[in-house]
């Protein structure tokens, strides 16, 4: 038996799909599956929701109507659901941490050590994300807080920079300007990138294609798109493209993968690496996290 989330998950789909088989791959479910739901759906609720043609589907009147509650009804599930799971984490004093890039505990360790020596008793979950996709507080929905060069802002999104730094040219040795030490933006604005899919915030990708220099996205781009971090290095250590990420992102990634070449880009607008949250994290340990590294900038700033 189906439960109502997620016969309304798949009844959302297919409305925004228009297609039953659409609908079906989106989901990675055998249409006939999908269709048997969705005609239980409209069984359960007394209505048809869904007119069904030779091109795919169509919302009825009711259909249209049903779909902005569903929308809303299935938020609220998955809210309830992210809120009980992280005020269960919280109950066994564990922090869940996602992070884009290196692992934090390598790429931030003054944080993560300080934190674990004023709260020895806690215990940090490390989640390695995706790229950012969607909505921002979608994407940070299975951790309670990431670090990572900020995704797009938005409302109830908070973050608090733990590294301001260069952004650096991840290159494969092979590639002309590997010999470099250092480029001006101007050197690598043609050249190939690392292309990014589709569905990643465009401009979080962009930062890392320099569009924010260039006034818009690379003429030349790879046809592999990345989603991870482990993608993109892939996709470049193949020796096609580059791209840009912060300063210390790049020096660790040349320990994961030798032939990798790191050219720092002198005027380039820096890198703001971040804590990023939802500022309706139930979660209490995530102030504690913020706290430290509040406590550290002022410190930094002090000196």
């Amino acid at each position: 038996m189906l439960s109502r989330a997620s016969q309304l998950q798949y009844f959302i789909a297919v409305a925004e799909e228009g297609e039953i088989r659409r609908a079906a791959r989106r989901l990675k479910l055998a249409q006939p599956v999908l269709s048997q739901a969705v005609a239980q759906l409209e069984s359960e609720v007394g209505v048809e929701l869904l007119k069904r043609n030779a091109r795919g589907v169509a919302l009825t009147s009711a259909g249209k109507a049903f779909l902005v509650d569903a929308r809303r009804a299935l938020a609220a599930e998955i809210d309830a659901a992210r809120t009980a799971q992280a005020l269960a984490r919280a109950g066994r004093g564990t922090i869940a941490v996602g992070f884009v890039g290196p692992p934090p505990a390598v790429s931030d360790p003054a944080l993560f050590a300080s934190f674990g020596e004023a709260h020895p008793e806690l215990e940090v979950s490390f989640h390695d994300l995706p790229f950012p996709c969607g909505a921002t507080a979608d994407w940070l929905a299975g951790v309670d807080i990431a670090v990572c060069h900020p995704p797009a802002a938005e409302e109830g999104v908070c973050a608090h920079p733990v590294r301001v730094e260069p952004r650096a040219i991840v290159a494969h040795k092979s590639h002309p300007l590997a010999d470099r030490l250092e480029l001006d933006v101007a050197d690598v604005l043609e050249e190939t990138f690392v292309s990014y899919h589709p569905s990643v915030q465009p401009g979080w990708a962009g930062f890392h294609c320099l569009d924010d220099h260039r006034g818009g996205p690379p003429e030349h781009l790879t046809n592999d798109q990345a989603q991870t971090s482990l993608h993109m290095l892939a996709i470049m250590a193949s020796g096609r493209a580059v791209t840009a990420v912060p300063q210390t992102d790049a020096t660790l990634a040349r320990l994961v993968v030798p032939d990798v070449a790191v050219i720092r880009l002198s005027n380039a607008d820096p890198a703001r690496v971040s804590l990023v949250w939802r500022s309706d994290e139930p979660n209490p340990l995530v102030a504690m996290l913020v706290a430290t590294a509040e406590r550290l900038s002022s410190e930094a700033d002090a000196v």
